[in-house]
Formats: C-alpha cells, sequence, structure tokens
C-alpha cells in the first residue's frame, strides 16, 4: 500500500549543538541560487573565489587550500591517508572523541600509530608528546585544535615546538575552531589544517576545508605507494581545484555556493572581532551555568573551548529528558556526552550564527525552567541576571580600550 509523501518541512530549531549551526539568510539564500555545472566556465571562475576566502579565513598562502566534498571526518581521513605509508611513525594526541577518530584512521594505514592520551576533559600534555617520540622517527604528530566532544581547546604552539623537536609535520584539527577561535596556520607553521563547513562557518554539513603547505605536498608526490583511498588523494583532486581543472568529481556545487557566501559573511565581520564575539558570548553562557549551580567539566578556564561549553549532568537529573524538554517545548537542540561522559555531560554550542547574545539568554532562561520542571533547585533569574552582568562588564572593558 503506497502512503503518501507529505511537503518537507523541517522544524525550526535553534541549533546550541556542536554542529550543526543555525545558517545566516544570506546562507539560505545562497543555497537556492540555479544549479550550474561543476565544468561549466562560470563555476570554475568561481572555485577560484572560494580558494581565496579559504586561504584568508586559514590565513595561508598555501596553494593546496580547498574544500573536501565531505564532512569532517573525511577531512581527518584526508589528513591521515595521504602523508602516513608503510614504515612511518606518527603520535596522535588523543582526549576525546574525535581526536581518537584520527588514531583509528591512522591504524587503518600501514604506519606505526602511538597513542598519547589525557582523560577527557584536559588537554594531551606536550611533553607526553615530547617522551613518546624520543629515540623513534616520528614523521606526523596529530591533535584535535578543539575536542567537541569534551570542550577542550589545546595550545598549538606547544605542539609545534615539539614536532619541530622530532622533525614531524603537525596535523591539526580546526573542525571545532576555524572561523571561532585565533588560529593562523602560516603564523603558527601547521603543515595540515582541516576544518568542516557546518560549525563556525555555518554553512550546510557536507564540506571540509583543508589547507596544506609545500612541506606536505612534497611528501604526498614522493610517496613510493599510491595513496590507499582514490577519493582522498590530494594530488589528483588538486588537478581539478589547481590551474588544470581536470575533472576528478562531481563536487556539492550548492554547497560550495554556501559555503562561499559563508566565508564572506566571516571575513566582512572580521575574524578578531569573530573571535572576540565567541569568546564574549560564552564568558556570558559560563557566567550564568555557574550561578544557576551547575559545574563545568572543563576545570581549567584556559583549556575551555570557547565554541562547545560542557557542562556536568547534576545527580538525581537524566540527561536525556533535559535535552528532550529543551526541544519539545523550546525547540532548543543542545548535545549530550559521547563514550565515557555519555549521560554525564551536556555539551552547549556556540558556533557561528547561533553564538549570539539573544541565544544565550533565551537558552539560560528555557534551561533554568527546565532545570525546575525536572526536579533541579535554581535561583530564580540567577543564569540570565549573570548573563547579562558579564556582558555589561565586556562592555566597559570595550569602552576603556
Amino acid at each position: 500500500m503506497n502512503t503518501p509523501i507529505g511537503e518537507l518541512l523541517p522544524p525550526p530549531r535553534l541549533m546550541m549543538t556542536p554542529g550543526p549551526s543555525n545558517m545566516d539568510p544570506r546562507v539560505y539564500r545562497a543555497l537556492a541560487t540555479p544549479l550550474v555545472g561543476h565544468l561549466d566556465p562560470w563555476f570554475i571562475g568561481m572555485m577560484t573565489d572560494v580558494q581565496v576566502l579559504l586561504r584568508q579565513i586559514f590565513q595561508t598562502e598555501n596553494r593546496m587550500t580547498y574544500p573536501i566534498s565531505a564532512s569532517g571526518s573525511g577531512g581527518i581521513e584526508a589528513t591521515v591517508v595521504n602523508p602516513l605509508e608503510a614504515g612511518d611513525e606518527a603520535i596522535v594526541c588523543s582526549n576525546g572523541w574525535f581526536s581518537e577518530r584520527m588514531a583509528v584512521i591512522g591504524e587503518r594505514t600501514a604506519a606505526k600509530i602511538h597513542r598519547v592520551e589525557a582523560p577527557y576533559g584536559l588537554p594531551v600534555d606536550p611533553e607526553d608528546v615530547r617522551r613518546a617520540g624520543r629515540g623513534r622517527k616520528i614523521k606526523f604528530v596529530g591533535l584535535a585544535h578543539g575536542e567537541t566532544s569534551t570542550g577542550v581547546v589545546q595550545n598549538l604552539d606547544d605542539y609545534r615546538k615539539v614536532a619541530d623537536e622530532l622533525g614531524a609535520i603537525l596535523a591539526v584539527d580546526a573542525v571545532a575552531t576555524l572561523g571561532g577561535v585565533p588560529l593562523d596556520v602560516d603564523r603558527q607553521r601547521i603543515d595540515i589544517c582541516f576544518s568542516g563547513s557546518q560549525k563556525t562557518l555555518s554553512a550546510p554539513p557536507g564540506m571540509a576545508p583543508i589547507t596544506v603547505n609545500t612541506r606536505v605536498e612534497e611528501i604526498v608526490r614522493n610517496r613510493k605507494t599510491p595513496v590507499q583511498s582514490w577519493y582522498f588523494d590530494m594530488i589528483p583532486i588538486m588537478n581539478y581545484w589547481g590551474k588544470e581543472r581536470t575533472y576528478h568529481h562531481t563536487p556539492a556545487v550548492s554547497l560550495i555556493f554556501a559555503l562561499r557566501e559563508a566565508m564572506r559573511l566571516v571575513l566582512e565581520e572580521g575574524l578578531e572581532a569573530r573571535w572576540e564575539r565567541h569568546r564574549q558570548n560564552q564568558q556570558a553562557l559560563i557566567s550564568g551555568i555557574e550561578a544557576m549551580g551547575l559545574e563545568l567539566f572543563v576545570k581549567n578556564p584556559a583549556h575551555r573551548l570557547p565554541t562547545v561549553t560542557a557542562v556536568k549532568v547534576p545527580k538525581g537529573i537524566e540527561d536525556l529528558k533535559v535535552r528532550k524538554q529543551l526541544l519539545d517545548e523550546f525547540n532548543i537542540e543542545i548535545a549530550g556526552g559521547f563514550g565515557p561522559v555519555k549521560g554525564q555531560i551536556w555539551r552547549v554550542g556556540l558556533m557561528g550564527y547561533s553564538s549570539q547574545k539573544t541565544n544565550v539568554l533565551l537558552f539560560l532562561a528555557a534551561f533554568e525552567k527546565t532545570l525546575l520542571d525536572q526536579g533541579f533547585r535554581v535561583p530564580s533569574g540567577a543564569g540570565v541576571g549573570a548573563a547579562v552582568r558579564s556582558y555589561a562588564e565586556a562592555g566597559a572593558v570595550a569602552a576603556h580600550k
């Protein structure tokens, strides 16, 4: 029996997850523009715009800079499988679900992977990386700049020093940080850096911007064996994104249109202004959460990722019930924990277009009401009041600069 399928009408959610984030109306308009072929002369010219914008946001002059037709996990795979082959040794810093994914993908290559781990909620100690590499010929050090499963940010400069001592390339997962947290690929001498379109860039899911310097490009060109993945092999893809514009695969044309517009919005706002917006909104959120009597998962403020805040679920409260009520009653979506912290933390995203003062205040008010309904006592108006004071203090500081 055939049941008719109705019109597609997704609910209007406030996305306060670690991704995807809400999109600016201009990005939706870009998605709705006419489709053209991926070998159309107009599209081929527009590809240059995309690469110019990406280089500005990554802050790099790297020739090999392009969006992979894949999610951020595709960025991880391309980053790992291109430089590594049989006989190579690599260190992967694992302190959460997604940095661990880099190690798992690495183990599917013929290289030897050494994990350097830290407990969830903490960064990996660079000294542990140094010790793990001592006496070994390490080719690759990989880590997540921002670990979205725990809300931890790591200081890239520390790992660059260690990678230099080991003679290794530095590969950085910037899926949760590009466009929302200070990042300068050339100044920080990052050899490979990749991200995802749906997080702080606030474009649709499905693209993984990546940039690779000449050192890595030479490593890939001089491999003894072919890259194990045909789809993610950087060299033929760059024949399409390079001067040749030689067909490789059919890219996600409409997603590229949307990414182009999203990146224009990033640069229109300005990188430094955007970083500061994310910092201020997270600080207001944290002030509100702590005023409500809740505890943050990441203890050290210096280790807190500005785009994702992890909040401990109080005793006696069920993670899923809170998230379900927020979604059903207020159309607000937040995330729970993965792996060893499943059911123990909430992850609240303030990414890109979703990182707004009005969203912070609305969430805190909705969160207070939800927690009260679930049996957790919250001082009336404490969260919103603390956030308002945080914004006032930030405004006063800005006024005196």
